[in-house]
């Protein structure tokens, strides 16, 4: 079955557009029209838009001819249409000629085939004009981002039908707005409470700041009480400050007087102190001048004598130089005959085993010896250098002693110091001497125990 729908709209040239589809429907009756009309309304608007839904059956051939009019209900003839629109396939829409005019005059749909023959009648309808609550709105809707059509979908619905959505959508928006002012009272409420609090907190800030004010202005009050009495007893010390000052400068000017006297009475005791520093100070350099050419003849004494042992250390150190040479040709000797007789005893069957364990006991010792010698040999460097140090710092003093002593120093204190560290230098110079001396009877005791050995 094919299913069409005819849409009829009113504008100022009253036109008819049509758009139709094709749908299968069943044959009940055989005497059933090809074309069946749906929907038909009991009442239409010539200012409106008219929907003519029709169905044709499958024993019905569509034709491009085929054409829908608009006839009066009990009309005789075909040509007796009020309009008409050719019926389309597939679906669009194409004018049409004028719509009746409000009546009472019965209308109906007729399906008229190529033929000219009437294929379907549609039941009665009038034409007449809308009531204000059946005036019919358009309304433009917008297609879904889905459907993928550009255009806006149309909508014509009653004026009733258009106040009563509007109507709801206002009672929506009043329950709406009752809620939010209930939300705001609510709101309002709770502010109102939180500003009483707060207004309760305030009063008792200010409570208390008010008696924070009133302590501090007695506080002020007792502090302007204090403040006028030191006043009264500034003006009283004033008094007695002027008396004392009179006092004071009296004072200063007896004290000016004695440090005066005091200061001349100084001098003069300066003077004679220096009298007796003069000829204290000649009779003092007179005498440290003669301990000084004693001292310095001992030191010259003594440098001799430190030369002398830093030149038997040197021979000492040579000795053991040579000692050392000796020795180490001698442990050579020894461990090649240690590396023969153990080759012997390997080739022999260890038959003189005791003579080599002498021998090794032996290489031991000598060993031994040899490194205590080089670690006295290494003592000695170091005691010889520290001798040359001294010497050389013994020389240099007794020069500088000995030229200050020539050129007679202005100062008795520069020359109780020259004398002390002259003396102190005197003390040390034994304890450096006296290591040295003893060291070649130490030396010499390792060489005159060591045996030499026969091969």
């Amino acid at each position: 079955m094919i299913q069409s729908s005819i849409l009829q709209e009113a504008t100022a040239g009253h036109y008819i557009n049509f758009s139709a589809g094709y749908a299968q429907l069943p044959i009940t009756m055989e005497k059933q029209p090809t074309v069946v009309f749906h929907n038909v309304g009991q009442v239409y608007f010539p200012q409106s838009r008219v929907e003519c839904h029709y169905s044709l059956t499958s024993d019905h051939r569509w034709s491009s001819t085929d054409w829908i009019g608009i006839f009066e209900v009990g009309c005789t003839s075909r040509k007796q249409y009020h309009t008409y629109t050719w019926a389309l396939v597939p679906e669009g829409y194409t004018e049409a000629s004028y719509l009746p005019r409000p009546s009472a005059v019965e209308y109906q749909f007729i399906y008229v085939d190529k033929m000219g023959k009437v294929c379907a009648r549609s039941r009665p309808f009038t034409f007449r004009a809308p009531k204000p609550l059946e005036e019919l709105e358009t309304l433009k809707e917008e297609r879904d981002e889905e459907d993928g059509e550009e255009e806006d979908l149309l909508l014509v619905i009653t004026k009733a039908q258009l106040l009563q959505s509007q109507l709801d959508e206002s009672l929506k928006k009043q329950a709406y707005i009752h809620l939010a002012l209930d939300v705001a009272k609510e709101e309002a409420e709770k502010q109102k409470e939180d500003s009483r609090k707060a207004r309760v907190a305030w009063e008792l800030e200010r409570e208390a700041m008010k008696q924070e004010i009133s302590e501090l202005r007695a506080n002020m009050k007792h502090n302007c009480e204090i403040l006028k009495k030191i006043e009264g007893n500034h003006k009283n010390v004033k008094y007695s400050q002027e008396n004392l000052t009179s006092e004071l400068s009296k004072l200063m000017v007896e004290k000016d007087e004695s440090e005066q006297r005091i200061q001349e009475l100084e001098e003069d005791i300066k003077v004679l102190n220096d009298r007796e520093k003069e000829e204290n100070s000649e009779l003092e350099r007179q005498r440290e001048y003669e301990a000084a050419l004693v001292e310095v003849r001992g030191l010259q004494d003594r440098l001799e004598a430190s030369e002398h042992v830093a030149e038997s250390l040197r021979r000492e150190l040579r000795e053991l130089g040579i000692r050392q040479g000796h020795t180490n040709t001698e442990l050579h000797q020894a461990r090649l005959q240690v590396a023969q007789l153990t080759l012997q005893l390997s080739e022999e069957n260890l038959t003189d085993a005791k003579k080599l364990q002498d021998l090794s006991c032996e290489v031991r010792r000598k060993e031994e010896w040899l490194q205590e010698e080089r670690m006295e040999r290494e003592k000695i460097e170091v005691e010889l250098g520290g001798q040359r140090d001294c010497t050389r710092v013994l020389q240099s003093d007794s020069k500088r002693e000995l030229q200050e002593l020539k050129a007679a120093p202005g100062s008795s204190s520069e020359d109780e110091e020259n004398v002390s560290s002259a003396s102190s230098r005197s003390i040390l110079l034994p304890l450096f001497l006296s290591t040295p001396l003893e060291r070649p009877h130490r030396a010499e005791t390792p060489a005159a125990e060591t045996p030499v050995s026969d091969t």
